[in-house]
């Protein structure tokens, strides 16, 4: 399934994608997306049910973030040789764990907004995943059981934020939009293997970004499983996996987002985001 919320910000109704691209109410099946409600168990119900009888929903509403809410947004740094090459990091020996803060959610066409102070806006298109059921000390080949689905992030970064301005890196990873997500949360059924997704970025038309989630240093099983062993994931959870090279800051001289410039990125069967480039008010 392709589950995605549509509508005004703030008022988004649960929908899905059917197989001729028009996308239908499941408010009359489902409060929303989020929590429990997209728990392996619950999305199981909601595939048995009759999608196809749920109603069109008419016109080309706005498409918001899958997911209402989410208990934890997790990422993951450094995870793609390139892209730690270009930053002058070391190779982690370990997933490198941080956090964004939650209220950064926003969905696949909301802007990008560039901070007040920011001078260094980054992009990083990135393989999201959404789990599906409470795990703790999950072994790496049981953990894609309890994954929901899977889904497109934009891990937007504000560099000297994340860097230059002391203690952890979420300072840089958590302004307003700086999650974006979708457009489609999309069940693991229909991903066979996550590590063989491309990834893509455009910048105003220019290709940034381009790479294979087979490029990962630690796969999601490794991810995931690793994760587990340090504090319990929850249904609802995201975790972005990591950006391969072609960031702004990678760049020779850098680049970094400015007001008026267009993004544009995909990840293979999850869907393409495009966001206008906006300076917070």
């Amino acid at each position: 399934m392709k589950l995605l919320r549509f509508g005004p910000a703030g008022q988004e109704k649960p929908g899905y994608l059917d197989g001729e691209g028009r996308i239908r109410d499941l408010s009359g099946l489902t409060a929303d997306f989020a929590g429990d409600a997209v728990s392996c168990d619950a999305l199981a119900q909601l595939q048995g049910a009759d999608l196809e009888s749920a109603p069109v929903v008419e016109g080309s509403p706005r498409i918001g973030s899958p997911l209402a809410s989410v208990p934890n947004f997790y990422c993951i740094g450094l995870n793609y040789a390139l892209h730690a090459a270009e930053t002058g990091a070391e190779i982690p020996t370990e997933p490198l764990v941080f956090s964004k803060a939650t209220s950064c959610l926003a969905g696949p066409q909301d802007p990008i907004i560039i901070p007040r102070g920011s001078q260094k806006t980054d992009w990083e298109v990135e393989l999201g995943i959404v789990i599906g059921a409470r795990m703790h000390h999950v072994p790496e080949n049981d953990v894609l059981a309890h994954v929901a689905g899977y889904c497109a992030v934009n891990d937007v970064s504000e560099r000297d934020f994340q860097k230059h301005r002391g203690g952890q890196w979420i300072k840089g990873k958590s302004a307003p939009g700086f999650g974006k997500i979708g457009p489609w949360l999309v069940t693991r059924d229909e991903i066979a293997d996550p590590q063989a997704l491309g990834l893509r970025l455009w910048v105003n038309e220019t290709l940034r970004q381009e790479s294979s989630t087979s490029d990962m240093i630690f796969p999601v099983k490794k991810i995931i499983s690793y994760m587990s062993e340090f504090f319990e994931l929850l249904p609802g959870d995201i975790i972005a996996t990591g950006t391969p090279s072609g960031v702004g800051a990678g760049l020779s001289p850098p680049q970094f987002l400015q007001t008026g410039d267009k993004v544009r990125m995909e990840v293979d069967g999850l869907g393409i985001q495009q966001s206008p480039v906006i300076a917070a008010v």
